[in-house]
């Protein structure tokens, strides 16, 4: 598949999982040449809880050579100049969470552009399922399939997110028949595939260069196919 090279883009995305189980994907984010010391932003969705995640992130990414840490919320006031020693990290993390949620304060709290030009000038990003999906086109697949859904109720209407790759993705993919019917129907009415990931796999972009992790799954066209 052809990437969008008009930027030079870094990005992992996770579908999620235990951490055995995405060792691979931190490697991958670790490896980076340049990130010494290596630093990391944890942006999460909401202000609830997000210290005891963000305590867990720390002890995961410790062991792969990241040292320092930074941490707010997408739904919470900060100042301006926690936004821009925010975007001096080497990587910046997109929690998990309810991505309708995610993506309405990102906007409207001026994060959304600021990530862009972020990924633009070539920092890393790292998306955890409702995260990874927020870097796609669109978020319409956190309310499909129907059966399977973050709800939308905050009524966001545009869905339109940070667009940084021309695939969508679909995390904690099951490979079930009803989930994998519900696909094949949806990737009729786009002009863009679908990477449907199970806990454990992944994504990652490094310019030209796309590394599938663990088992994945396209749907395109009505078509569904392993990718690895």
């Amino acid at each position: 598949m052809a990437l969008d090279q008009s930027h030079k883009r870094r990005l992992v995305f996770y579908s999620g999982g235990q951490e055995k189980s995405n060792s691979l994907l931190h490697e991958a984010l670790a490896k980076w040449p340049g990130l010494r010391p290596r630093s990391m932003t944890y942006l999460a969705f909401s202000h609830e809880n997000h210290q005891f995640y963000f305590r867990r992130i720390k002890k995961r990414y410790r062991a792969y050579g990241f040292n320092r840490f930074r941490c707010f919320s997408a739904d919470t006031d900060f100042l301006a100049r926690e936004m821009r020693e925010a975007l001096k990290s080497d990587v910046i993390y997109l929690a998990g969470g309810n991505t309708f949620y995610f993506l309405k304060h990102l906007r409207e709290s001026g994060l959304l552009k600021e990530l862009k030009k972020f990924s633009d000038r070539g920092g890393i990003l790292a998306g955890l399922s409702a995260g990874a999906i927020i870097m796609t086109p669109n978020i319409n697949l956190a309310g499909y399939p129907t059966h399977d859904r973050d709800l939308n109720e905050v009524k966001l209407k545009n869905l339109r997110s940070l667009g940084l790759v021309n695939f969508e993705f679909l995390p904690h993919y099951s490979n079930s028949k009803k989930t994998s019917d519900a696909l094949i129907r949806y990737s009729k009415r786009i002009g863009r595939p679908v990477f449907a990931c199970p806990d454990g796999s992944g994504v990652v972009i490094n310019g030209r260069e796309m590394s599938l992790i663990g088992q994945i799954f396209i749907f395109f066209k009505g078509q569904k196919l392993r990718l690895s």
